[in-house]
């Protein structure tokens, strides 16, 4: 059996090669030519999977991709041919929601301007901003969230229409799907109009799709309003982000808040067991046995009621700041987005990082954000 993978998911040989032949690819670049053998076929979101990509191939019998979205697939023409898909839906998430969290406590530092005591509205009310809710509410934080179909669904949580949100939050996240079409479509969801509309000294973070905010828009927006701080990890025309919009970016990442070791991990993990369910055979590898050990620190928790001091806790499993300098000096540079992601150093989740107590203060809160091992 010929399993064909991107280059850049990790994992593939320890869980896939008893399965089969591995061939890495560049997702990006993938032909019908390299296809054409396949039987397994394991994408990220830059693959584009349609009938093009398969015009060449009869005989695929898996389709995985390790990511929460699926709109880079034609799950219709999937279908059609008989011709089983998976994703990984909430594999990143908590990777994400402590992304969202990390860079929230940096512009809090950065302009002196505490996070405790602010209220995040966070749009999109799934897996990943679920996490973000996680995160904030761990650390005592009021959030407001906006999902008009989990809310039309029946979700038991309380929702805000967007407009309420924007009137009241001081800091918005977004965690939405992009959908082109319908009522609550997301394209351009945050437009001109809409970006006029955020109340002064709002910081704004987009963690999902570039195209959820019109980015010449905002472009045009911040030369008018730098009151305003905004946060992007997605960016309209990827790999290819808008040169003049860089600079009015606080924290500028190449779609990388995701790409815990853990969350992508998990992401190639779940594909295997989805493949060996279709292959009807056991899946016998364990997730755990591919991560390193965890970090051990000792710190005085009592001090974590100084927001310094948690940032500098956040910035041990990961550093918001070099990944920023990093885009800005090389999004311009031929293939420098997918360089950045391809090279990307995998930063752990705060599980990953066991924090001992020397003090004798409540903890629980600490272990609720997601640190492991937290213990008097």
């Amino acid at each position: 059996m010929k399993i064909l993978a991107d280059e850049n998911m990790p994992y593939v040989q320890q869980l896939f090669a008893d399965l089969g032949t591995i061939e890495t690819v560049n997702g990006r670049m993938l032909t019908a030519e390299q296809v054409q053998h396949a039987d397994v076929l394991l994408v990220r979101s830059v693959t584009q999977v349609n009938a093009q990509l398969l015009a060449l191939n009869s005989q695929l019998k898996f389709v995985g991709s390790a990511t929460i979205g699926t709109d880079h697939i034609d799950l219709d023409f999937l279908a059609s041919r008989n011709i089983p898909f998976s994703n990984a839906p909430g594999c990143n998430a908590t990777a994400v929601g402590e992304f969202a969290f990390i860079a929230m406590l940096e512009l809090a530092q950065r302009f002196n301007s505490p996070l405790k005591g602010k209220v995040v509205g966070i749009v999109g009310a799934g897996n990943t901003g679920t996490a973000v809710a996680k995160c904030l509410e761990a650390y005592g934080i009021e959030v407001l969230l906006c999902d008009p179909l989990l809310q039309q669904s029946g979700d038991g949580r309380e929702f805000v229409s967007l407009d309420v949100l924007i009137a009241r939050a001081d800091i918005i996240s977004l965690h939405v799907p992009i959908t082109k079409q319908g009522e609550h479509k997301t394209w351009y969801l945050f437009d001109e109009q809409r970006l006029n509309s955020l109340k002064q000294n709002t910081w704004l973070l987009n963690c999902c799709r570039g195209e959820v905010i019109d980015n010449r828009a905002l472009i045009k927006f911040k030369q008018q309003r730098d009151d305003v701080k905004v946060v992007l990890d997605v960016w309209e025309g990827e790999p290819n982000p808008m040169a003049e919009l860089v600079p009015y970016i606080e924290f500028c990442t190449p779609h990388i808040a995701g790409y815990s070791l853990e969350g992508k991990a998990r992401g190639t993990y779940m594909l295997y067991q989805q493949l060996a369910k279709v292959l009807n055979i056991k899946a016998d590898k364990q997730m755990d046995s591919l991560l390193p050990s965890l970090w051990s620190e000792q710190v005085s928790v009592a001090e974590m009621c100084n927001e310094r001091a948690l940032l500098q806790l956040a910035r041990f499993v990961y550093d918001l700041r070099d990944d920023d300098e990093l885009f800005r000096k090389q999004f311009l540079n031929p293939q420098g987005f997918d360089q950045m992601r391809k090279n990307h150093t995998h930063r752990r989740e705060f599980s990953a990082l066991k924090v001992g107590n020397t003090g004798q203060t409540d903890v629980n809160w600490l272990s609720n954000l997601g640190f492991s091992g937290v213990e008097l």
